[in-house]
This record gives C-alpha cells, sequence and structure tokens, in this order.
C-alpha cells in the first residue's frame, strides 16, 4: 500500500482567510428613533438635548452605527452631530446598519493588508466564517490579491471554485 500524501499541504496554495482580519470590539446598531418626537420628525432643540445629555464614553473601543428604523426625514447635519460626539470614542462611526459598519471595518483592514505573500503564487479565500464577515470583504479581498496573485479561488483547499488565473 503506498503512502498518503498531503497535496495540499505541499503546494504553494496560499490560503486568505478574512475572519483571521476581523478586529475585536462590540458592534452597535444605534436606533435614533426614540430620540424623534412621535418617532416620526426630527425636533432640532429636542434632538440636540438628547445627544447633549447622552452618555458617550459607553461607546469606548466599539464600533458604532447610527441608523434610523422609521421612516422619518433626517437631516444630514443629525447623523454629523452624532458622530462628532461618539467619535472621540468609538472606534469606528458609521451612518447605515451592522452589514455597512462591517464592510467599512473591512475597508479598512485591506486597505492596510500586505500582499507580498501572494505575489505569483496560487491563492484561495476561505469562503466559510464563524463571524459575520460580509460579502463586501470578500470583493473587497479579490481587488487587492488580484493583480499580484497567479490565480485566486474561493472555497477550501478540498473543494474550490476558480475565480481568476493570470494568462
Amino acid at each position: 500500500m503506498s503512502e498518503i500524501v498531503n497535496r495540499v499541504a505541499q503546494s504553494k496554495l496560499v490560503t486568505f482567510d478574512l475572519e483571521e482580519l476581523y478586529p475585536t470590539g462590540e458592534r452597535i446598531a444605534f436606533d435614533i428613533k426614540d430620540w424623534l418626537f412621535e418617532e416620526l420628525v426630527l425636533r432640532e432643540k429636542d434632538f440636540r438635548k438628547h445627544v447633549e445629555d447622552h452618555n458617550w464614553e459607553q461607546y469606548a473601543n466599539t464600533y458604532l452605527a447610527f441608523h434610523c428604523s422609521v421612516d422619518a426625514v433626517i437631516p444630514g447635519w443629525a447623523y454629523l452631530l452624532l458622530a462628532s460626539r461618539a467619535a472621540p470614542f468609538a472606534k469606528k462611526v458609521v451612518v447605515g446598519q451592522l452589514e455597512d459598519l462591517e464592510t467599512a471595518i473591512f475597508h479598512e483592514v485591506l486597505q492596510n493588508l500586505d500582499v507580498s505573500t501572494f505575489v505569483d503564487r496560487p491563492v484561495i479565500i476561505k469562503g466559510c466564517s464563524n463571524k459575520p464577515v460580509p460579502q463586501n470583504a470578500y470583493l473587497m479581498a479579490i481587488e487587492k490579491i488580484q493583480p499580484v496573485a497567479k490565480s485566486v479561488l474561493y472555497g477550501e483547499a478540498c473543494s474550490s471554485v476558480p475565480l481568476y488565473k493570470r494568462k
């Protein structure tokens, strides 16, 4: 009987796992609907009072997504005011849902990614994740890796989908 050889371990294939880049820190969705008059209208004086009275220090080292879950017209300055109070404490502040927040976080992480380990090598972008890695992060990853990689696949080494091969 011949010896079992792990060809994946012997290959030059590099696995890129976005989950390994997932920054620690609590993610918070902050709904401003309770700060609206009858959850419909933003009254500037009342809104500013809520902002002033709120404990912004509680968001230290968190990631914060401001949104409004009701159908109300929110002037642009309102989110700027919120961000101006939260930014000194939070790691990241965005307007949108938690997926928008994750996308913004991964945008920063991937912008600073050193791609030198992928140069002229086959790369597999790992597809399964236990953390909430947004779909946009995978798009940003291939944009970053494809220009330098020999080829790019998606999935696991045992069952991958080819995405790109340099000619």
